[in-house]
Formats: C-alpha cells, sequence, structure tokens
C-alpha cells in the first residue's frame, strides 16, 4: 500500500515530527510504503530525504495566489497520474483545503488527518469542508472529537503519535550538554521547546520563573527558533519579560535544534503551560522517555498523557500556581526521578511504533474500504468494472 502523505513543509514541529517518524520507522510496518509531498523545501524535506524517503516537491503555494495554487493542483494531478498511490494523506486544514479535491477528483481514498484542536469556523477549516474524506484522525480523544466541526458526520480515529526511545545517553553526554549551555552541573534544568508560538505558553513559564527569581536551583532552556517574522517579535517580547523580571540571564534562548533528545537528557523538568489546547504533543512524549515528569495546563486532551503519577496539570494562565509546582518538584530530585520512570513506562505503552504505524496502516485500509476500493487490486470497484468490459 502506498500512501502519500501531504505537508507544506515550510514550518517544522509536531507534525513535521510524526511525519519523519513515519519515514525512519517504516520497516516497523511493511505493507505500508510511505511517500511524501511538499510545497516547500526544508528542514523537514531534508530530514525525509536523509531517511531514503520519496519526497516530491509541489511547488510554493500562497493562498492568496491562486496561480500558485493552481500550479501545484496540477503537480499533484499529474504526480498521482503517473506514479501509483493507494492512497492520499492531507495534514492539517491548509493542505487538504488545497489539495483534498485533486484527490477525489483522482478517484483515490483521502485520509484527513487534524493534528490541533478546531472550532471549524476558520476560512481555511470552511473551505477544506467542500471536500469530504474517505477517513480522518487526529492525536487524541479530545482532538479528534472536533473533526466533526469541519466534517459533520464523519468519526475521527484517535492514533497516539508514535515517538520512537531515543539512542541511550550517558552522564557524560548530560555533562558535556550542560557545558556547552553554560549551566552548572547540579542546577535543575526546566526546559521547554517547540514552535514559537504564544498559545505554547512560553511567557506564563517566564512569568512563574520570575516568581523564583531568588532561588538559586534553577535554569531554564528555551528550545525552538522563530519560523515567521511574528514569532521573530514574539521571541524579542520573551527576552523582554525575562529582562524586566531580571532573570534574562538564567535563560537559555536556544533556538532551533536537531539534538532535542539529548538537550531533554540533560534537562530536570519538561514545563509547557499552554494558553490554548492542541492536540497532544509529541514533545510531551519526548520528555517522558527522557525521563522528565512533564508540567502543563489542564486543557483539552492532555490528561490523556499527563497524569499526576508522570507530571502536573495546572490552571491556564496561573503562574502563581505553576510556580509553586516548579518549586515543589525542583527541591524533590526523589518526586522527580519516581514521575520520570513512570512517565517512561506509560509513553513506551501508549506510543510505541512498532504497536502505532499498524494503527495507521488500519486507517489507511479503512479509507479504502470507504472509497470502494477493492483490497486485493487496490482500484477502485468502478474500474475494475471497466477493465473486465
Amino acid at each position: 500500500m502506498r500512501v502519500l502523505h501531504i505537508d507544506a513543509g515550510n514550518m517544522y514541529g509536531g507534525v513535521e515530527t510524526f511525519l519523519v517518524t513515519l519515514a525512519r520507522n517504516r520497516g516497523l510496518c511493511p505493507e505500508m510504503e510511505p511517500e511524501f509531498a511538499l510545497c516547500f523545501k526544508g528542514r523537514l524535506a531534508d530530514e525525509l530525504a536523509e531517511a531514503d524517503a520519496p519526497v516530491h516537491i509541489l511547488g510554493e503555494v500562497r493562498a492568496r495566489n491562486p496561480l500558485s495554487v493552481l500550479r501545484a493542483r496540477r503537480r499533484l494531478a499529474h504526480l498521482l497520474s503517473t506514479r501509483r498511490v493507494d492512497v492520499v494523506v492531507c495534514h492539517m486544514p491548509w493542505v487538504h483545503a488545497i489539495f483534498g479535491s485533486v484527490a477525489k477528483h483522482s478517484k483515490l481514498p483521502l485520509v484527513f488527518w487534524l493534528h490541533s484542536a478546531t472550532t471549524g469556523r476558520h476560512w481555511v477549516e470552511r473551505w477544506a469542508s467542500m471536500t469530504r474524506p474517505d477517513a480522518a484522525a487526529a492525536p487524541s480523544v479530545f482532538c479528534a472529537a472536533t473533526v466533526r466541526r469541519i466534517f459533520p458526520g464523519v468519526i475521527a480515529d484517535p492514533i497516539y503519535y508514535p515517538i520512537a526511545a531515543p539512542p541511550g545517553f550517558t552522564d557524560e553526554d548530560r555533562r558535556e550538554t550542560r557545558l556547552a549551555q553554560n549551566t552548572a552541573p547540579d542546577s535543575v534544568v526546566i526546559i521547554q521547546a517547540g514552535r514559537m508560538a504564544a498559545f505554547k505558553g512560553y511567557e506564563e513559564h517566564i512569568r512563574a520563573l520570575g516568581l523564583l527569581r531568588e532561588e538559586p536551583w534553577w535554569t531554564c532552556w528555551i528550545v525552538g527558533g522563530p519560523q515567521r517574522a511574528e514569532e521573530e517579535a514574539f521571541v524579542a517580547k520573551l527576552k523582554a519579560v525575562a529582562t524586566s523580571l531580571g532573570i534574562v540571564e538564567r535563560l537559555r534562548f536556544l533556538g532551533q535544534r536537531s539534538d532535542v533528545a539529548r538537550l531533554l537528557h540533560a534537562a530536570d523538568i519538561y514545563c509547557q503551560p499552554n494558553i490554548s489546547p492542541e492536540g497532544l504533543p509529541i514533545i510531551f512524549g519526548e520528555a517522558m522517555h527522557a525521563g522528565l515528569p512533564v508540567v502543563s495546563s489542564a486543557l483539552g486532551g492532555f490528561e490523556e498523557s499527563v497524569d499526576p503519577a508522570c507530571g502536573v496539570l495546572v490552571e491556564p494562565a496561573n503562574p502563581e500556581q505553576l510556580a509553586r509546582v516548579l518549586r515543589r518538584l525542583g527541591n524533590d530530585a526523589h518526586l522527580r526521578s519516581a514521575m520520570g520512570a513512570r512517565g517512561r513506562a506509560k509513553v513506551s505503552a501508549m506510543a510505541n511504533p512498532a504497536a502505532q504505524l499498524p494503527r495507521v496502516c488500519g486507517l489507511m485500509v479503512t479509507a479504502m474500504r470507504n472509497a470502494g476500493v477493492d483490497l486485493i487490486s487496490c482500484r477502485p470497484r468502478e474500474s475494475l468494472g471497466q477493465v473486465g468490459n
């Protein structure tokens, strides 16, 4: 079964990490042959190529430029007509709005994959709703329930992201990583990683640390670089807030990194106090694999991953409560270790690629059945009848 995943490719975050995981771990489910179509060249295209996955570039698309949309659609139509593809997967509403109709016109099964909770009211989501998928998925039960806001009557399959365990880092790796970040060996490192977006609670995190200004035990690493102009301004704002609170010298803005697993191994607490929900951040699972307790907000589907055994959920936009939780964890190494061990066990159970990739495969089979495809020949039944004539 050849599955073509379509993504914009101009950003790098959880969606893109998921796609790279599919490419790198495709041997765990040989029934699927993943290929990838992207609008933009960049880090995602490079990492997929490094994984020896087929990558097709459709050309840069701007929704406000109809000609760019038309050109990219024509390239996809040509690709689908010249290369055998059994299922097309559109990741996120923008991609589905641009390319979903091309898959339908090519009489191919279409999967919509939503990665963040949605209201269905954005103009892109309304545009996407014009092309009904044959199956849908999302990374959490909470997020999956919101798919019907775009596609009434469509029941999305909640599939937790497959998250591979990192390589075995050593104590020496931890020391070297801390030294490279000008961080003392005995400092409690609080880390947050991801896209530089305000909804992820970066400012609330920094304001909570401002309340811990007089406590010498902590250092904070902010991992992620701006990928858009508004994110450049946001990072500048965060640095200004940290300066006003007198803690900027205790923060490390590390920018975009490809060694997040190594940084997590050298940290002690993962903190991401969202002010609005996501699907289910991959970074939560990566932090758990590193043995870190996870501190986040009681929002959406986060409780599907973070429970009292492996972390703490606080009220959104409540720096005082967040500061109290960080103080308790920062001063209790035994508690951090116990939570980290339970988190590692939990992510190994719920996000094992060997278990999750067959679930992804099952979703593709569902889409094919719903589209009326004969699963033996992988051709639409109507075309089988034409061949028989």
